[in-house]
């Protein structure tokens, strides 16, 4: 089931919190704890109470302390115990958000439930190193494993690093390092855009985060930390990363650490919750799909055109778009197999410049896409990304 008529999220029904660069503000938080905490505050700021939630989806990729229990326990921290709801956990890199959100549209659809939460929490900080016995190896010698660096380095089954995946994509369309560097430029300044009038484009979604600051007490982090300021010079004066290459480190995202959250209900169910009943947002369809090994960037078009067919619109149709494109390629690449404006794509920026937790990456740009589709007046929007292992996700939302 990949259209659907029945799932809807509340106007204002979700958050994201700021995302900081890794080894930054949240580097030192369980994100498992943290993205609870967070909810549970934002839940209580919005004067909902969390106990309407009928099942939790709670996404995360990088290991955390007691990773073994992360849904029930968020769960659990997140209505104070109030409530035994069950939650599953899932995983699927980069669009973690995205299944999250199916998933809980697939239920809501088949009347398994009314209301389902998506928590997203990851911290790429200070990764998990795992140890992985080896009896056969030379004197039973144990192999070792950086949780993070060496899957960002290393699709065992394409045998390609991720961003080998995308200049082998900017290969079969000739895109040239000066073409990335000007999309690249134009994200920057639609990240800009966000910050306007004292961010008043980010301050419609965006939650703060508490965190320890030892015996001193507390401190917020309010604001994303770690986007690096971008000009056209110094985009020209940063060589390619991989030798022939395109993407310099400016063309592609970091890593970073960060939660958000989103309902997933019933109309009836969003407009009791919604901030502004007459803001009605559906959740129209989904797609996905997998490329060729090591193709990567090039996974979101089959995606987003199969969840354009499914809603039985075209990108003619489309208010806005967004997209997780962790390489600037992934943009250029859509924007030229689907005819799309790639300056259009992306108002007010995406995750190649503030950065990617992966399991909440998603669920950030959907939150913008919603915001910014509100702000038009309503109509279609399309998000769509990539994930590790060549795969790709998209969705369709109708704001009315």
């Amino acid at each position: 089931m990949s259209r659907f008529s029945k799932a809807f999220i509340p106007f204002k029904g979700y958050y994201s919190s700021p995302f900081c660069r890794w080894q930054g503000g949240l580097a030192n938080e369980n994100a498992i704890i943290l993205g609870a905490k967070t909810a549970n505050q934002w839940f209580k700021q919005r004067k909902i109470d969390p106990t309407v939630i009928d099942y939790l989806y709670f996404g995360i990729t990088i290991a955390q302390h007691w990773l073994f229990y992360s849904h029930t326990w968020s769960a659990a921290m997140l209505v104070d115990g109030a409530k035994n709801i069950p939650a599953l956990m899932i995983h699927q890199a980069c669009t973690t958000s995205t299944t999250g959100m199916f998933l809980a549209a697939q239920n809501i659809e088949l009347g398994a439930y009314q209301t389902g939460y998506g928590l997203m929490a990851d911290r790429c900080s200070n990764g998990p190193h795992t140890v992985w016995p080896n009896p056969m190896g030379p004197g039973g010698e144990v192999e070792s494993e950086n949780w993070m660096m060496d899957n960002f380095n290393r699709d065992p089954w394409a045998g390609f690093k991720m961003i080998q995946t995308a200049e082998n994509v900017a290969k079969t369309i000739g895109v040239t390092k000066e073409e990335c560097d000007a999309v690249t430029l134009r994200r920057y300044q639609q990240y800009s855009d966000s910050l306007a009038n004292d961010r008043a484009f980010q301050k419609r979604y965006m939650f703060p985060c508490e965190i320890k600051m030892g015996k001193k007490g507390t401190k917020l982090i309010e604001e994303d930390e770690g986007v690096t300021p971008t000009t056209a010079e110094g985009l020209a004066k940063l060589g390619p990363v991989e030798p022939g290459g395109v993407h310099s480190f400016g063309a592609q995202t970091h890593p970073a650490d960060g939660n958000c959250g989103f309902i997933v209900t019933t109309r009836e169910k969003a407009k009791e919750l919604s901030a502004d009943p007459k803001v009605e947002i559906q959740i129209i369809s989904y797609g996905f799909a997998r490329e060729k090994k090591g193709f990567m960037a090039a996974a979101p078009v089959p995606a987003a055109e199969m969840a354009l067919r499914n809603a039985g619109i075209t990108v003619k149709d489309l208010k806005a778009a967004k997209t997780h494109s962790p390489f600037v390629v992934n943009d250029i690449y859509m924007s030229r197999k689907m005819g799309m404006d790639v300056n259009w794509m992306n108002n007010y920026g995406n995750s190649m410049i503030y950065g990617h937790p992966q399991a909440p990456t998603a669920g950030r740009l959907i939150i913008e896409l919603i915001e910014e589709l509100a702000m038009l007046g309503g109509g279609y929007g399309l998000w769509a990304g990539c994930a590790a292992g060549d795969t790709g996700a998209a969705m369709v939302f109708k704001i009315g």
